[in-house]
């Protein structure tokens, strides 16, 4: 099997994947209509299977594989996903036009007559002067953000609901999503006289189903996650005839955002080596390669996904869509378990690979894009870029032309701060550090000059009595990587211990917040858990755990998401772990034990 034609820097390893080759009451006014959990528990489904009403085949239920997002990575900018399994299960066309399945040139029909432009603009194609100057790449910016939602999701909505007849948009539509398609749907049914209801976990920011019944949609809130809403919402769809809008998993969908490819390709003439395009479901994906390949198959198409939320890479590699046991939240727009069915069908047959990328790089082009455009991007709006500049440095590309889709701007404005923390960090302009200083007269004098002329951006200090030492935990500003290597050696030389806790998220997330230093408490066990943003979730938590076990430590901090990263730390006898496990699988939040990190080793115990 050929792999990439493009040849890896000395530094970089060989392609382990090669590419394919070319060719519940709320602290804030209640919506329309809320409803608690507890009513659609009857509704509620396996997470080992999976509902097929995409409209290409007969409903079923179909069993996926349960993977671990760990279980493939590779490192970023590097060119994954496709395997020998992709290939030798790509042969699908016969079988899935047997099943109803649209052909390439009825995607392509489809794309070239949509009727999107009733409610979206034809987006502007803009250069990043300075980001192509600093990789050496012309990078084009496909301005989905300043769609009239701020998304590209209004167009996929709009194209499958324009075509529905005039008895169904009477009966009504309804869908399921915690953000961008809930408002290209809500904006559709208001350019169509339809009524639409839009089903939103509980968990939902308050702006976000704000800005859903602005556009005068009906908004139901139910359940803790979208798993939740969307299996009221199908019932729904059922029971009250409305027409049930896929957020990706439709051939309309799927082509209406196609148009995006259509526009690319008109508005770039020139040479195109690559479009980056982030990916959750795979709608926009789909649809651009789909259109894309047709007409400029030389172009590769890559998606680009967060390294916690990888669903389709594995998806890819495995040869058959599978379903991640935990997603990761930060890129909320993208942070899907399983892909859609049809978007993985063409995205086996068409796409070259994906690129994963951290949440640090993501945080760095937020900024990017800030300082290009002042205009700040949502995590999976800049995630495209991220993408784009990764694979370019991980290539050493030169002179190249690649495109990246700015998907969306709804930002939650909480999670600003975290944006701002993690943004140096990923453009590896400032280091998360810990030095170990003996406490002894004139020590701190002396650290300081060893940190000599860099900057230093945060400053903790505390002294362990039992040790006779003080653990300073600290970040520094860099404008090269030679200066913190330089500064380590000038630490260890001084006999000064300083570890690199940059890429440590238990670091950045929770301990650089935490400064009470190591305890000397027996059969202390450390886990992040998984909150909800709702009420009571601290309560349920706490009576499933206390007062069975003392809670040792717990550190929470907003970060705007739907899903709370909680540090928490419990005395657990060794003869008690077995019912520990039961309790924490029954409480329903995520959870990881932090026992063999290493900062939690080297400052906590």
């Amino acid at each position: 099997m050929e792999s990439l034609s493009l040849s890896p820097p000395p530094h970089v390893p060989t392609l382990r994947y090669p590419a394919r080759a070319s060719t519940p009451s709320l602290p804030w006014p209640r919506p329309s209509k809320i409803l608690s959990a507890k009513a659609s528990a009857a509704t509620d489904t396996s997470v080992e299977t999976e509902e097929k009403k995409t409209g290409l085949s007969s409903s079923a239920v179909v069993q996926l594989k349960k993977v671990s997002s760990d279980s493939l990575q590779y490192e970023s900018g590097c060119l994954g996903g496709i395997s020998e399994r992709t290939v030798s299960s790509s042969s699908s066309a016969a079988a899935a036009a047997a099943e109803g399945a649209p052909n390439a040139l009825a995607y392509l029909t489809d794309i070239l007559s949509s009727r999107v432009y009733d409610v979206a603009i034809e987006s502007p194609l803009q250069l990043a002067p300075k980001l192509s100057e600093r990789i050496g790449c012309s990078v084009w910016l496909k301005r989905e953000d300043l769609q009239p939602v701020f998304s590209f999701k209004l167009r996929g909505a709009y194209n499958m609901m324009v075509k529905l007849s005039r008895e169904q948009l009477d009966r009504g539509v309804i869908c399921s999503s915690a953000g961008n398609h809930a408002q290209g749907v809500a904006l559709a049914a208001q350019r169509l006289s339809c009524n639409a209801v839009i089903v939103m976990p509980v968990t939902t920011p308050e702006i976000k189903w704000k800005s859903v019944e602005r556009l005068g949609a009906t908004v139901v809130l139910i359940g803790d996650s979208y798993d939740e809403a969307q299996s009221y919402a199908k019932q729904q769809a059922e029971l009250e005839g409305r027409t049930f809008i896929p957020p990706f998993d439709h051939p309309d969908v799927i082509a209406g955002q196609g148009t995006i490819g259509m526009e690319i390709v008109r508005q770039l003439k020139g040479p195109l080596h690559a479009i980056f395009v982030p990916v959750g479901g795979g709608g926009l994906i789909a649809g651009i390669a789909t259109y894309v390949k047709r007409v400029r198959p030389v172009v590769k198409i890559i998606g680009v996904e967060p390294s916690d939320a990888n669903a389709m890479a594995l998806s890819l590699f495995h040869g058959e869509r599978i379903m991640l046991d935990q997603v990761g939240g930060f890129a909320d727009g993208v942070a899907v378990k399983v892909v859609g069915e049809e978007t993985f069908r063409l995205s086996r047959d068409l796409v070259d690979g994906v690129v994963l990328v951290g949440r640090d790089t993501i945080c760095a082009s937020i900024k990017d894009m800030f300082e290009e455009k002042r205009s700040i991007l949502e995590p999976a709006g800049a995630l495209s870029l991220a993408g784009a500049e990764a694979y370019c440095k991980y290539y050493g590309l030169k002179g190249e032309t690649v495109v990246a889709i700015t998907s969306g701007a709804n930002m939650n404005f909480d999670r600003l701060r975290l944006v701002t923390e993690l943004a140096d960090v990923g453009r590896k302009r400032e280091a998360v550090l810990a030095t170990f200083m003996p406490e002894e007269q004139g020590s701190f004098k002396k650290f300081c000059e060893l940190v000599g002329p860099m900057n230093i951006t945060e400053f903790k200090y505390r002294y362990d009595s039992c040790k006779g030492e003080a653990l300073v935990l600290y970040s520094v500003g860099l404008h090269t990587v030679g200066e913190l290597e330089a500064m380590m050696d000038r630490m260890e030389s001084s006999q000064l211990k300083t570890i690199d806790l940059t890429e440590n998220d238990l670091a950045k997330d929770h301990l650089r917040h935490l400064m009470g230093g190591r305890s000397n408490l027996e059969n202390e066990l450390l886990c992040r858990f998984i909150f909800p943003e709702r009420p009571g979730a601290l309560m349920k938590f706490l009576n499933a755990f206390s007062p069975r076990w003392n809670i040792s430590l717990f550190h929470y901090r907003a970060q705007g998401e739907t899903g709370a990263n909680v540090l928490v730390g419990i005395q657990i006898p060794n003869a008690d772990m077995d019912e520990f496990r039961d309790c924490a699988n029954s409480v329903g939040f995520e959870y990881a034990l932090e026992m063999t990190n290493e900062a939690y080793r080297l400052l906590m115990q």
